[in-house]
């Protein structure tokens, strides 16, 4: 079954957690994640985001962005595949470095900034990697560092998160290791990895009363917010989704193609869209695919997504 489209909203909010495939490590040394941030820095800026936190730990990464023009799809392509290549190369190593698809939850940023900065930037003392805040503030890999004045980062956003704090800086400075500081005894918070009735309201106590009282909560792992976000973005993802399908005077749609190339073959869309491998079935997608892309004006992904296959699947990934 095709999975759900990432949700992609340029200027939204986006908390990004990037794993090693089969857990494994991703950094080896300061080299590989002096390479990783200075490749960060440079598809956040070209693509004009901000990074509001970040933290690197041995096998994976947490990410908070707020996306440019292009969605944070944009970034993540350039990052991964440049990262991915290169450490390869360092490392004599072949083969996939990362999980087949990162992780990306749209977050509403009200009550949810300040709270994912914090989340991200005490992973490093989570983990054990720091005793407690004061080395917290000296750990190079995270932007906990920046935040505090410690180091540069031009492409991270410090004023404006700051700005939640205090107007004059060494109070907001203050203000906001304080409120890190307060973060520690709460541990590991699920609430914060987005979406999921339980998750939204933040404790199955809560589901158990919105129930009692009736009332209806909308929800989607893709998102951590409230009902209300979330069905603003669904809402407004479903109208960009019928955009991009009937971008022809015609009218016609995705469905139409893949219906009209299935009944010229003689084979069912179930068989095409079930991941079959067969020369005539991969014939057929890169005929749908090829016409998707010059008829209706499609993306790679939009495309996998309907055929059933992943993007690196697809004719000429």
């Amino acid at each position: 079954m095709p999975r759900h489209a990432r949700l992609d909203t340029p200027g939204a909010l986006h908390h990004i957690m990037v794993r090693g495939i089969n857990k494994e490590d991703i950094f080896i040394d300061d080299n590989d994640r002096r390479d990783f941030l200075r490749r960060l820095g440079g598809s956040v800026t070209e693509d004009k985001s901000v990074v509001y936190a970040w933290a690197l730990m041995r096998n994976h990464v947490h990410l908070l962005i707020r996306s440019g023009a292009k969605g944070i799809g944009s970034i993540m392509r350039r990052l991964l595949t440049g990262y991915a290549v290169s450490f390869n190369k360092r490392h004599q190593r072949t083969g996939h470095l990362f999980e087949n698809r990162y992780k990306s939850i749209l977050c509403e940023e009200e009550p949810y900034l300040l709270e994912l900065v914090r989340y991200i930037h005490l992973n490093p003392l989570r983990a054990g990697i720091t005793k407690d805040l004061k080395s917290l503030g000296s750990y190079p890999w995270s932007g906990h560092k920046t935040m505090i004045g410690e180091s540069e980062c031009p492409w991270m956003g410090t004023d404006y998160v700051l700005g939640h704090f205090a107007q004059a800086k060494t109070r907001a400075v203050k203000a906001y290791q304080s409120f890190v500081g307060e973060g520690i005894a709460l541990g590991h918070q699920p609430n914060l990895v987005g979406g999921g009735l339980i998750r939204t309201l933040g404790g199955w106590s809560q589901v158990v009363s919105m129930r009692r009282s009736g009332v209806s909560i909308k929800t989607d792992d893709r998102m951590l917010g409230s009902s209300a976000f979330v069905q603003s973005i669904l809402k407004e993802a479903e109208k960009r989704h019928l955009r991009q399908l009937k971008v022809t005077p015609s009218g016609r749609t995705m469905s139409d193609i893949i219906r009209e190339e299935c009944h010229k073959q003689h084979i069912s869309v179930d068989e095409l869209q079930g991941g079959g491998r067969r020369a005539k079935i991969s014939n057929v997608r890169a005929m749908i695919a090829y016409r998707a892309t010059t008829e209706l004006g499609l993306a790679g992904a939009e495309i996998a997504r309907h055929l059933g296959v992943t993007t690196s699947s697809m004719p000429g990934q």
